[in-house]
């Protein structure tokens, strides 16, 4: 399968990115690229360069040594042009808590140079676009976290930006605010605009992505749409629920035995893996016959969670939590 990159013309390119602090390498020859229109994901455990990306793109970092263009411009020779065409939103929100969600945005408008009405106009179409409208007139003190984040998100689109970099944006929120802004992002998208994302939630990559680059040490480990990266990992994922669950451990050397397939327990399931697809319906048979599954039996991918782990051999716990200071060890 393709990578979306290989079917669009490109809106954020980067091509042998290199970065040191001190002695550190903080980048080693990064290269990515990310269509008009669509989702880049970047993963990667504390230290392993994503933030670094970013402020090398945003044009707050010039490389050492490689190039980069955002929305068609160099980010060394053209620095300005870059930051007109982008919106910047990090971990933690940008926005007065002291004025109301119409001011902000009427503040952020203003600034980047639209007149009195038209600042006021853009104000209350990205208000009422966020679900905010009812709020416009209160203090941003009094709102929640997640629509401190909707507002965020609206003050970076004040402009129009072409290309959108979002740095761990649903970091602290609620699971009903995640995905209210996931489907602000998928909006944004679908008019246009590309964005760039680093997250330390994996579902939101699989949720978002049209294609994701994981980090390590600085370095590019692998490229590609999630579900192709799920399949470089043991294919296809077979799993079930065995009749006894507190047994799933004999279920799961029974199903080895039975089918030549490496089964193993997780808690109360039982997981395999499939090279091919075409296998399942065999060895879900099988298994029924057997009597080791009771209930539903699924077939599937492995998580980004697991390809994660099998690609850069850490563990997901801990690995992903990064703030602020993503790169600040380098």
């Amino acid at each position: 399968m393709p990578s979306v990159a290989d079917r669009a013309a490109p809106a954020i390119v980067a091509d042998g990115l290199v970065k040191r602090f001190g002695g550190a390498l903080a980048l080693d020859g990064v290269s990515l690229a990310a269509p008009e229109g669509s989702v880049l994901c970047l993963l990667g455990p504390n230290g392993a360069g994503k933030t670094t990306v970013v402020r090398t793109l945003t044009t707050l970092l010039p490389p050492d040594s490689g190039r980069a263009s955002v929305a068609g411009y160099d980010v060394v020779r053209e620095a300005g042009r870059v930051r007109a065409a982008i919106g910047v939103t990090g971990q933690f929100t940008a926005v007065d808590d002291l004025m109301t969600g119409t001011q902000n945005l009427v503040m952020v408008a203003r600034l980047g140079g639209f007149s009195r009405q038209a600042a006021r106009s853009r104000a209350a179409e990205l208000l009422d676009l966020l679900g905010l409208s009812e709020a416009a007139g209160r203090l941003v003190r009094t709102y929640s976290g997640g629509m401190r984040r909707r507002l965020d998100l609206a003050a970076c689109l004040v402009r129009r930006p072409r290309v959108l970099f979002l740095d761990e944006p649903t970091t602290g929120l609620d699971p009903r605010s995640r995905g209210e802004l996931w489907s602000l992002v998928l909006d944004v998208v679908a008019k246009g605009t590309t964005v760039l994302l680093t997250t330390q939630y994996l579902e939101e990559a699989d949720r978002l992505a049209d294609d994701v680059v994981v980090l390590d040490r600085g370095r590019v480990v692998v490229t590609g749409p999630p579900r192709q990266l799920k399949q470089r990992v043991g294919g296809h994922r077979v799993e079930f629920h065995p009749p006894d669950r507190s047994r799933a451990d004999a279920v799961a050397r029974a199903a080895t035995a039975l089918t030549g397939r490496p089964a193993a327990a997780d808690g109360d399931v039982v997981r395999m893996n499939l090279d091919e697809a075409a296998a399942f319906p065999d060895v879900a048979r099988r298994l029924m016959d057997a009597g080791l599954v009771v209930g539903e039996i699924s077939l599937g991918y492995p998580s980004l969670d697991e390809v994660f782990l099998a690609l850069t051999g850490r563990p997901r716990a801990g690995a992903l939590a990064e703030g602020a200071a993503d790169d600040a060890g380098h």
